[in-house]
This record gives structure tokens, sequence and C-alpha cells, in this order.
């Protein structure tokens, strides 16, 4: 058994069934959207049901011809074909626990993503600009969208900051768990000894909020207009066209410095209402912090996630004890996959642990 109440599946399977009745006949396009969208939620996990009813029944009949008398040459091709999917009914039930696991409201958004150099100067902004480069290229094999939003070069080409808009389906289900740290080590470019320098960077990942998320009164922005300028002269122009709005309640400042000050509006608009999301989010976070103090991928911005470690081509992280000798692969996006699946299954068996330790514990005291 799954320890999942018969009930909540029968309920699952009638809403599916009232969905789709719903879906048949004539809809407005909001409606239709919603219903669309809770279809394509619900739709796995009762074909996972369905797929567990029917190894349910095919093991019962099999289990009745092995305890009747008569043909044993039967009874023996029973058993031979419960050996087989007793283990299939395992994977199914555990499947279909994974798919009924609490879901973080945001996992569906778009994200804003910053990556900031951290300690090592030169040679952090120039990681920072491989990690950017490797989510871009992660994000394009997603057939994901990368805007950039600002950002702020050094002499040598690396990133002090960048800010960026990445767009489509369950992309912060995804990168998520990519806010922290990101430490790396390697020989610089500019190092003429050949000693391993050790650099940090920091990513932060923010779901972008949608419009019903938040209630920005105008009257609690400030917004000014000045001329663009950046490093090394990227960007000037002559015209007044960079954008800064400044949310008086929290004090979050936004600067959008593209040519465009109709799209730097916009963008600082999206940039500013993911900041004040998240902070609400960490604040309703930190309530219930006790809950989840094992979770993979909390978002902790001071803790060190992960090591690239250039000489011997590996990537350590930290959060899972987990080291792949890809490096090569993972900082070109290709290889990221990997690491990113490790982390969603050990934050699955967290979750799936807690499932039971608390149905054990209502059990004890039922």
């Amino acid at each position: 058994m799954t320890g999942i109440p018969q009930d909540k599946l029968d309920k699952l399977t009638e809403r599916w069934l009232a969905v789709q009745h719903e879906l048949s006949n004539p809809l407005d396009q909001e409606s239709f959207a919603r219903l669309s969208k809770e279809f394509a939620q619900l739709d796995p996990v009762v074909q996972t049901i369905k797929r567990l009813d029917d190894l349910r029944e095919e093991i019962a009949g099999l289990e009745t011809m092995t305890a009747e008398d008569g043909d044993k040459e039967m009874a023996e091709l029973a058993r031979g074909e419960l050996e087989g999917l007793t283990p299939q009914l395992a994977e199914v039930e555990q499947a279909l626990k994974i798919q009924l696991l609490p879901k973080d409201a945001a996992d569906d958004r778009s994200v804003i993503l910053e990556v900031r150099a951290g300690t090592g100067g030169d040679e952090a902004a120039l990681f920072a600009a491989d990690l950017f480069r490797m989510y871009s290229r992660y994000a394009e094999a997603h057939k994901w969208s990368v805007e950039i939003v600002d950002f702020s070069e050094n002499a040598l080409g690396g990133y002090r900051e960048v800010v960026a808009a990445i767009r489509g389906d369950g992309v912060f289900a995804r990168l998520k768990y990519e806010s922290g740290v990101h430490r790396v080590q390697r020989v610089p470019a500019t190092e003429a000894s050949g000693r391993i320098h050790t650099s940090a960077a920091t990513v932060a990942v923010l779901p972008e909020p949608e419009e019903v998320d938040l209630d920005i009164k105008p009257e609690d922005l400030r917004i000014d207009t000045m001329r663009a300028s950046g490093a090394g002269g990227q960007h000037v122009n002559k015209t007044e066209s960079a954008v800064r709005i400044t949310h008086l309640p929290t004090g979050i400042v936004v600067v959008s410095a593209e040519k465009s000050q109709h799209q730097n509006r916009r963008l600082a608009m999206d940039v500013l209402r993911s900041r004040v999301y998240e902070m609400e989010r960490d604040k309703a976070a930190q309530e219930r912090a006790d809950q989840r103090r094992d979770q993979v991928g909390s978002g902790d911005r001071s803790q060190r996630i992960r090591t690239y470690n250039f000489p011997q081509g590996r990537v350590t992280d930290h959060r899972i004890n987990l080291t792949l000798h890809k490096l090569d692969q993972i900082i070109e996006g290709v290889g990221l996959d990997e690491l990113i699946d490790a982390l969603i299954t050990e934050n699955q068996a967290g979750q799936l642990a807690r499932m039971g330790a608390e149905s054990d514990g209502h059990a004890a005291s039922a």
C-alpha cells in the first residue's frame, strides 16, 4: 500500500473527470486557460493512479492462481509473473508518492537571475561571467528565453553583476537550487606563476510574480530617469534613457539601462516585483524554518553550495556531497541537469521521509 488514503486518490480522479467535462463545454478564454493548467497537473497523477490500480488487480488475480489447487504449471507461471510485477508495483507507488508531494507554488514561474562577483577581484568577475554563460546555455537547451536587464563589466570582460529575466515553463522549479555562493578554484589567466586562486560569486534566483501576487501602489514608487552609462564607455547614451525605480516601503532600488526608456521601465518593474515578492517569500519561509531546516536549495545565499575545481576537472555540490568529474560539460550548461536532478531527488527523499515520520507519529498517537 502507498500509505495514501484511497479517498484522496478517488477525489483526484473525480476532479480529473470533472475538469475534462468542463473543458468539453464552451468556455471563456480565462476559464479555459485555468482549467487547462489544472488538467495538465492532474493528468499525469491520474494516469499513475490508473496504472497502480491495474497492477494491483493483475497481482491479485495472479495471487489467486498461485493459491488455487489445480494446474501446477499455471500456478508456477503465475508465480513467475508475480516476481516481475511486484517491483513494478513498488516503483509506481513511489512515483505516485512523489507526484503527490506538496508543490512550491512558484515552481511554474519564470525567474529573475542575479549573478554577482564575490571575493576574488577580477577573477571573481570572470567567474561570474562564466556562471551567467552556463545558465544562458542551459536556458537555451530548455528553450527558455534570456533577457539581460542590467549588467556591470570589469575591464577584462567579467561581470561585477548581471541581472537577467529567464522566461519559460517551470524555470523556477529547476533553477531555484542554484541560489547560493558558488566557489571556483583555478589558475587565473592573469596569474604568471601558475598559482591556483579561490574566488566566489553569488547567485540569486527570484521567481517572477504574477500581477495578482502583489499590490504595488504607484504612490509607493519613485521613478527617476538618468543618462545611461556603463564600464568602459558601454551603453553611453546622450538621452536620459536609463530608469531607476525605488520601492519606498522596502527601500529596494532597481536600475535598468538598456537603450529604450519604455523597455527599461518594464524590465525594472519586473525585477522590482520579483525582489519584493522574494522578500515576502523569505519572510514566510523564516516563519516555517524549523519545518524545512534540511530542505535542499532553501536559497540561503550565505551558504557555499558548490565548488568548481578546474585543475581536477570536478564540480562538488556540498549540500548533497555529490562530486562529478564533468566540469567542462557542466560549465557549458549541458551537464547541469545531472546536478539539478540529483538535488531534486534528494529534496523529494527528504520530503517523503518527513511525511513518513509524520504518518508514524499520527499512527502512534491514535
